[in-house]
C-alpha cells in the first residue's frame, strides 16, 4: 500500500534526507543560501460543512468513508508544486477540504455527485495528490463547502483481455499497484512519469500524463482505448472499438479534463508484454543543438528507442557535478540518455547507435544510463532538501515544433533569469519527442530571499507569456490546473473558451466539479 505523502513535502518521508556533500557544496558556491526549514506545526481551519450535510453524505457511501479528522484533511490539501509547498511550509493549509469522502464504486461516485449538486458543495477528485499546477485547489466562494473525492478505494484491476492486449483499471490504483497487478499476467502498462510512485491511473488520464517511456510507448492518453466517467447529469462510456468515425472522440473530452467535466471511474488501456530486456546507456554531444538534431533524426526516421532524453549544457554540468558516485571521466557538452526495452533490444540498439554516431554523438556506456534510471524518481526529494537549504527550486514544461525549439528555449530561459535575478540557474532537457517536435522541461534554481512565493509567481507568469509568444504550448504534460488557466484562454482563443464552457455547462450545470480548475 502506498504511504501517505507529507503535507509539506514530497513522497514517503522515510526516503527524504539532507543534501549530499557534493550538492551542498554546489549550493554554497552558487547561492550562499540561508536554511529555511518548514514550520513545525500547521493549524487547519475547522470543517465547514454542517453536521446534517455530513450525515446525508455518509448515507451515500457509509459513515466509515467520510472523514473530517485533521490528518486526513491535511494530506488532501493542495498538490505538490513549489507554490503549494511554500504555502504549506509557511504554515498555510487554508485550502484544506471540509471533508474527505471515499466512494467504493462507480454508483457511489454518482451518488456523491448528486449530493454535491443538491447541496451546492464543490467536489475535488483526488488520486495521488501529485498535481504541480494547482489542480487540487477549488474555488470556495459561493459554495456550501469543499469535499475531496478520494478515489483510493477504487483500486482494482477489473479485466484483462490478453487477445486484444487491453486491461481495465480503476482510477485509484497508484502506478506501482497497477504494474504489480498487470505483472501477474505477464503484462505492463509501461507508463513511468516522475510521479509514478504516488500518482494514480485516474490522475494519469485526467491530466494527459507522459512518462519516461513515451518515445516507445506513447503518452498515457494514447494508451487509453476506453473509459467510464460519472458526471452530475449521468455517466459517459466512451471507446466501443479500437478506432471509430462515430463523431468526435468523447474519450478526448475526459482525458485532460482534470475532474472539471466528470470523474473517471474506469480506464481501459492498451498493455504490452513485459520486456524481456532493458538497456539504458548514455551518449555525449558537443552542444544542445547537435543533440537536438540527432533526436529529430531518430524521430523522423522511425528510429526512436523506448527512452530518449537530452540535457542541455547547464543541466549536464550540474547533474554530473553532484553525482560523485558515478565516477569516470567528466563530460562536457550535453548528455543524452537512451533506453531500449523489448525482445529485440540489440538490433534496435545497434540501429540507434549508428544514427547517433553519424550525428556526432560519442557513446559513454551503460553506467551513467543505469544511474539515471535508478535515480529517476528521486528528484522531488532533492527539491525538498533544496528548499530546506534556502534554495527556490521549481520546474515547468512546454512543447513546440522542431523549427521553434531554440527560440522557445532562449525565451523561457531569459524570462526566468530576468524574473528571479542574478545567480538564477535555468536547466533544460528534451523529455518527450515526436516526428514534428518535442517537449522542453525546465528546472529553475535561485536563492529564496524575501517572498519566494511572490517572486516565483511573477517569474512563472513572465515565462508563461514567453512560452506563448515563442509559439509553445502552456503545458505538455503537467496539465492546466489553476496556474495555467489564464494562458489556456490565450492558447485556445475565445471560441475555444466558449466550447470548454459549454461542455462544462452541459455536464456540470451547477459547477460543482473542481470549480476554478482548467476551464477559463
Amino acid at each position: 500500500m502506498t504511504r501517505e505523502m507529507h503535507p509539506q513535502r514530497w513522497g514517503d518521508p522515510r526516503l527524504a534526507g539532507p543534501l549530499s556533500e557534493a550538492t551542498q557544496a554546489l549550493v554554497d558556491a552558487a547561492f550562499g543560501a540561508v536554511p529555511t526549514p518548514a514550520v513545525d506545526r500547521v493549524v487547519l481551519p475547522g470543517p465547514g460543512l454542517a453536521e446534517e450535510l455530513l450525515a446525508s453524505l455518509a448515507g451515500a457511501v457509509g459513515t466509515a468513508h467520510v472523514h473530517t479528522d485533521e490528518g486526513t484533511r491535511r494530506s488532501r490539501t493542495r498538490g505538490k508544486s513549489t507554490p503549494d509547498l511554500l504555502r504549506a511550509r509557511a504554515g498555510d493549509l487554508s485550502d484544506a477540504p471540509d471533508a474527505v469522502v471515499r466512494p467504493g464504486s462507480h454508483d457511489e461516485v454518482v451518488a456523491v455527485l448528486a449530493w454535491a449538486r443538491e447541496h451546492h458543495v464543490a467536489v475535488v477528485p483526488f488520486g495521488g495528490g501529485t498535481s504541480v499546477t494547482g489542480g487540487l485547489v477549488a474555488t470556495r466562494e459561493g459554495y456550501a463547502g469543499v469535499v475531496s473525492l478520494d478515489l483510493a478505494r477504487l483500486d482494482g484491476l477489473l479485466a484483462v483481455d490478453p487477445v486484444s492486449m487491453t486491461a481495465t483499471l480503476q482510477p485509484g490504483m497508484r502506478g506501482p499497484e497497477a504494474e504489480a497487478a498487470l505483472a501477474e499476467h505477464g503484462l505492463t502498462l509501461g507508463h513511468f512519469p516522475q510521479s509514478f510512485e504516488h500518482a494514480s491511473i485516474g490522475g494519469f488520464a485526467a491530466t494527459r500524463s507522459s512518462g519516461q517511456n513515451s518515445a516507445g510507448f506513447g503518452r498515457f492518453d494514447q494508451m487509453v482505448v476506453g473509459l467510464r466517467a460519472a458526471t452530475p447529469v449521468g455517466e459517459i462510456v466512451a471507446g466501443a472499438a479500437p478506432a471509430s468515425a462515430a463523431g468526435p472522440d468523447l474519450r478526448q473530452l475526459l482525458l485532460g479534463s482534470e475532474g472539471a467535466f466528470g470523474v473517471i471511474t474506469e480506464v481501459t488501456v492498451r498493455v504490452r508484454a513485459r520486456p524481456a530486456e532493458q538497456v539504458h546507456e548514455a551518449w555525449r554531444f558537443e552542444s544542445f543543438a547537435a543533440g537536438r538534431e540527432a533526436v529529430r533524426h531518430l524521430a523522423q526516421h522511425q528510429l526512436l528507442p523506448t527512452i530518449v532524453r537530452l540535457s542541455d549544457e547547464t543541466e549536464t554540468a550540474l547533474n554530473l557535478a553532484s553525482q560523485s558516485d558515478v565516477g569516470g571521466e567528466g563530460v562536457s557538452g550535453c548528455l543524452m540518455v537512451v533506453g531500449h526495452e523489448g525482445d529485440a533490444v540489440e538490433r534496435r540498439r545497434a540501429e540507434v547507435a549508428e544514427a547517433l554516431a553519424a550525428a556526432g554523438g560519442s557513446p559513454l556506456g551503460e553506467k551513467r544510463g543505469r544511474h539515471w534510471r535508478e535515480g529517476r524518481f528521486a528528484a522531488p526529494y532533492l527539491r525538498d532538501s533544496m528548499l530546506d537549504a534556502g534554495v527556490l527550486v521549481e520546474t515547468l514544461e512546454t512543447a513546440t515544433f522542431w523549427s521553434g525549439v531554440d527560440r522557445l528555449r532562449d525565451a523561457v530561459t531569459e524570462a526566468l533569469q530576468d524574473g528571479l535575478g542574478e545567480g538564477t540557474l535555468v536547466l533544460c532537457h528534451v523529455s518527450h519527442v515526436y516526428e514534428t517536435g518535442c517537449s522542453l522541461y525546465f528546472t529553475v534554481a535561485a536563492r529564496q530571499g524575501e517572498d519566494p512565493l511572490g517572486r516565483w509567481l511573477a517569474a512563472k507568469a513572465a515565462a508563461s507569456d514567453a512560452v506563448l509568444a515563442a509559439g509553445g504550448t502552456i503545458t505538455h504534460h503537467h496539465a492546466v490546473g489553476t496556474d495555467h488557466r489564464p494562458w489556456l484562454a490565450r492558447e485556445v482563443g475565445p471560441v475555444g473558451v466558449t466550447v470548454l464552457r459549454a461542455v462544462k455547462a452541459a455536464l456540470d450545470p451547477t459547477g460543482v466539479l473542481n470549480p476554478g480548475v482548467m476551464v477559463p
